[in-house]
This record gives structure tokens, C-alpha cells and sequence, in this order.
């Protein structure tokens, strides 16, 4: 594929060399000239064939890796891994936020059960402990490239689910649907590890990053309604905070 990318340089331009090969590998990733996993040239090739030097190269590739563009993988090297998603911090689901983007969701669905509500899921949803609550955990994909495991609780009485919806909607969607107005949540993000079953799920490697995050759901009545704790891998997903004064 990167045979096909043209690139003009200016070299008279203010701009230095490697951002304007990196804007413009950049656009073709963005626009979808360069697919997810391309596996790119090497420095050395790129450089002669843009008739750059290799550190410059080297920088450009550098400022692509750091906006989260292309990642280098040992024995495999330099591959495309698509544009981020980089979803606002605020009470929404990530179904609707991809939706949003233009983006396609698509759901796998990997266990589905009415349970008991151990210790924790139930101080969370102020249930007493082992009350019946609807656990799932589904795996969240977008353009056909695995994002996000989401492990989720809910009350049986707030809501009934089964697996083709779960997979053809979101599940805040549902629940809305239910007849649950959100109105406020208590979310925490953080950064862990991939283990082995999550690196196959994320079709990553064991040890490489991601994203956690957990979250509390209150309704209008500041009850809650669904609690919820997400893996993301983290070189396709972020978070944007606005912080006001």
C-alpha cells in the first residue's frame, strides 16, 4: 500500500520534512488509503523513497506512533493500526459515542447469565448481597477491529435481555428503551495489562496496554441501574477531558 501514496514535498516550506511526511501518512490512515494492519516499508525504504534522510524518516514515523496512528511490533515491524477512537468523558455509551463518529460497532456477545450479585456488584448497586442481576460480557468491535471487552450488571428488575439485541443495540440503548432516564454516573479510568484471554479477545499482545475503566449508572431517581467494568486496548482508544477554571 505505501506504493501507491504519493507524498510532495515542500522543501522550500517553514514546516520541517517529517511533519510533512507524517501529515500525510496520516491523512491516508484517516481516510482509509491506508487501511488498518498495512504493514509499512521500512525506515530505510521509505526514506529512499521519498529521498529523505533516515533520521528524518525515523521522526516522521515517531509523530505517527505518538498520535497513535501506526505501532512497531517486533519481528513484524511497522503496521497500520488505524485512527483512535477518542470518545469525550461524559454519561454516554460507546455503541452510540463509535455511531457518533461514523464509525461501525459491531457486538459479539461472549456469555450472557441471570446470577447471583457477589459482594462487590452489589455495594456498587446497592442491592443486598446475592440478589439476581443480568451479567454479560460482550466484546465491542469497530470497523471489524476488536476495541473494548465490556463485562456489565444490571438489576433483574430494571430490565430483560437476550443475546440478539445485545448484539444488534447498545446496552444504555436498551435500557432507555426499558424506560431508564440516566442522569449521572460514577466513573473511574485507569490503566492495566493484558493477560493472555484478553490479548486473544483484543487480538493484541499478553502484557500490551489498556485502558479500564469502571462506571456507576444512577437514574433520575439517583438509583442505580447498572454498573459495568471495560477494557480497552489502549493504542486505539482514549479518552478527552475538558477542564474549565
Amino acid at each position: 500500500m505505501t506504493h501507491d501514496l504519493e507524498i510532495t514535498l515542500d522543501r522550500s516550506s517553514p514546516v520541517p520534512l517529517y511533519h510533512q511526511v507524517a501529515s500525510a501518512f496520516e491523512k491516508a490512515i484517516r481516510d482509509g488509503s491506508l487501511p488498518a494492519e498495512t504493514k509499512l516499508e521500512n525506515e530505510i525504504s521509505l526514506a529512499k523513497r521519498y529521498n529523505l534522510s533516515r533520521p528524518t524518516m525515523r521522526q516522521a514515523m515517531d509523530q505517527l506512533v505518538q498520535h497513535g496512528l501506526v505501532v512497531r511490533r517486533r519481528g513484524v515491524g511497522t503496521q497500520v493500526i488505524g485512527a483512535p477512537v477518542r470518545r469525550n468523558l461524559k454519561l454516554s455509551s460507546l455503541y452510540n459515542d463509535l455511531q457518533d463518529e461514523g464509525a461501525t460497532p459491531q457486538t459479539t456477545v461472549l456469555s450472557l447469565e441471570l446470577t447471583r450479585a457477589e459482594a462487590e456488584v452489589a455495594e456498587k448497586l446497592n442491592l443486598a448481597q446475592g440478589a439476581e442481576v443480568h451479567h454479560m460480557i460482550r466484546l465491542r468491535s469497530v470497523d471489524g477491529r476488536p476495541l473494548a471487552i465490556m463485562e456489565n450488571w444490571v438489576p433483574r428488575s430494571i430490565a430483560s435481555f437476550d443475546q440478539a439485541e445485545l448484539e444488534s443495540d447498545g446496552l444504555y440503548n436498551l435500557l432507555r428503551r426499558a424506560g431508564i432516564d440516566f442522569r449521572m454516573a460514577h466513573q473511574t479510568v485507569g490503566a492495566d495489562i493484558a493477560d493472555a484471554d484478553q490479548a486473544t479477545l483484543l487480538a493484541t499482545d499478553v502484557g500490551a496496554p489498556l485502558v479500564m475503566m469502571d462506571r456507576t449508572a444512577l437514574d433520575s431517581r439517583g438509583i442505580a441501574v447498572e454498573c459495568g467494568h471495560h477494557v480497552y486496548r489502549a493504542d486505539m482508544y482514549s479518552f478527552d477531558i475538558t477542564l474549565v477554571n
